[in-house]
């Protein structure tokens, strides 16, 4: 992403309540202690694609209707809880009875999934119980502000007792997940912090409360289940992955992100940076510095992944606020005093992580990305959110497209961008970024072919697909491809008309 072009006004970013959802948190009693069940999401989902995380989904007018004609349904989580049912009917072909989970006839489950309103109905009807008694709320969270939709989820513990009297589960009708999973917190949060899976970020911090509460009770999930859903912990911390812990700040950048991801990055319990602290408000700064204070391990500098405005924060106030070393490229040095300048290749011993520094110039000179096991913050070479832009000045679109390439490579296990949620599938993301920007690479020089010279035609022409983009951007962007194609010496500019050079023609 960038900063808005000069002379381009996108307007803010219209940001709705969050839209209610909730997850089942079913755990058992298994041989090496409490299990917690989580199911590896497909990677044709749009959310949490390649995942693993608990069942759940969107509360539905289907839910709401549910209470009102349902037994057991009382209290400010009502229609969570029927929304949990139902999508556990759906999910896992389970439904919890008063003497513990039964498996629904596949003829019954088959139509919830064909028709979630069949659920009423079948429910009336007898066809598989909907106890209530054993399920507790135990937290609500509002996913951050990486962009304009949010989600308010309830997370619902029931606990299935014995692993020997929980029924098989059959994922075979449904399409959300492709593996289930029974484990332990200790084991699971092990495999994800050595980066052999990928676990959601607000799971993982919700295991980490179950294992804490675990231990204080003496490894008993109901009275732990209690104890949580008294206190109705909140979220502290965003882990992206074991060493990445994000801070969204809230920052002048395009939309539809109106935030620049802050990261925490290297070894949690021992030395660790600030990646692009682009705090200017006083709201940021507090919300860094609670991240910093929280973090086991000792801050031993920021660094800076390139100068754009949306990612330099108020440097006064924050050399005041850490009193540490400021990083960056020798580009990024000639506006930011840095203290150190970081090179292409070397590597950042941050506590027991290791993080190799890459200058990856394109949409920016200078522009830094860092790679590890747990995979690359990536900057504003992608993004989680909107897109991103080379700006035709201080971009070189050919030389992004180079880095992308070099990225992709690399085969991260993630990608952590300047704005947005993390990228679970990183190899689709690069080959989306370079088709989509190869074929508008294209697109622009057919226009100068085809006789177009004016900045504003050739837009035309080369966005003819994109009917709703912005005709400023647009224009921002065909230049930069413009600029491309004259260094590659394929077209020349005079007087503001374009054309092929004589060596094309």
């Amino acid at each position: 992403m960038s900063e808005v072009p000069d002379g381009i006004s996108l307007g803010s970013v219209e940001r709705k309540a969050p839209r209610p959802t909730a997850t089942m948190t079913m755990t058992r009693d298994g041989p090496h202690g409490v299990e917690v069940l989580l199911g590896l999401r497909s990677e044709t989902m749009a959310a949490f694609p390649g995942y693993w995380a608990f069942p759940g989904g969107g509360l539905s007018r289907v839910d709401q209707t549910a209470i009102e004609q349902l037994n057991g349904f009382e209290g400010p989580e009502a229609k969570a809880m029927a929304c949990i049912l139902r999508e556990m009917s759906e999910e896992l072909g389970l439904a919890p009875s008063p003497d513990g989970l039964v498996q629904l006839p596949l003829e019954v489950r088959q139509e919830i999934i064909a028709d979630k309103s069949k659920y009423l109905p079948l429910a009336l009807k007898g066809a598989f119980p909907y106890h209530t008694g054993f399920m507790r709320t135990l937290s609500h969270r509002i996913t951050p502000p990486f962009g304009p939709i949010q989600f308010d989820n309830a997370f619902i513990h029931l606990h299935a007792g014995p692993a020997e009297k929980v029924p098989e589960i059959d994922l075979e009708p449904q399409t959300e997940f492709t593996q289930i999973m029974w484990d332990t917190p200790v084991n699971i949060l092990a495999r994800w912090s050595a980066h052999e899976i990928k676990v959601a970020p607000p799971v993982v911090t919700l295991l980490m409360e179950i294992e804490r509460t675990l231990i204080r009770k003496n490894r008993d999930m109901v009275s732990a289940s209690i104890d949580i859903s008294e206190r109705l912990p909140g979220r502290r911390s965003i882990l992206f992955a074991h060493g990445v812990e994000v801070v969204p700040v809230k920052t002048a950048t395009l939309p539809p992100a109106d935030h620049t991801n802050c990261y925490l990055v290297g070894d949690p319990n021992g030395d660790f940076i600030l990646v692009d602290p682009a705090s200017h408000l006083r709201e940021g700064m507090e919300d860094i510095a609670k991240a910093v204070e929280r973090h086991n391990g000792e801050l031993k500098a920021m660094m800076f992944t390139h100068s754009h405005g949306d990612h330099i924060g108020d440097i006064g106030l924050l050399r005041e606020a850490f009193d540490v070393p400021i990083w960056g490229s020798e580009y990024t040095s000639r506006t930011v005093k840095c203290d150190r300048i970081l090179n292409d290749g070397e590597f950042l011993e941050l506590g027991n992580q290791t993080w190799k520094v890459l200058i990856t110039p394109g949409h920016h000179p200078g522009h830094i990305c860092l790679l590890s096991e747990a995979g690359l913050i990536a900057g504003d070479m992608v993004a989680g959110i909107g897109t991103i832009l080379v700006p035709p000045h201080t971009g070189d679109m050919n030389e992004y497209l180079f880095q992308l390439e070099r990225l992709k490579k690399m085969k991260p296990h993630l990608l952590f961008p300047s704005h947005g949620p993390v990228i679970a599938l990183p190899e689709k993301k690069f080959d989306h970024y370079i088709r989509h920007r190869m074929a508008r690479h294209q697109a622009v020089l057919e226009a100068v072919e085809n006789g177009k010279q004016t900045l504003e035609e050739i837009a035309r022409h080369a966005y003819a697909d994109t009917p709703s983009a912005h005709p400023g951007l647009a224009r921002d962007q065909t230049l930069s491809h413009l600029v491309a194609h004259h260094r590659a010496g394929l077209v020349s500019e005079k007087s503001n008309l374009w054309s092929l050079t004589d060596t094309k023609t």
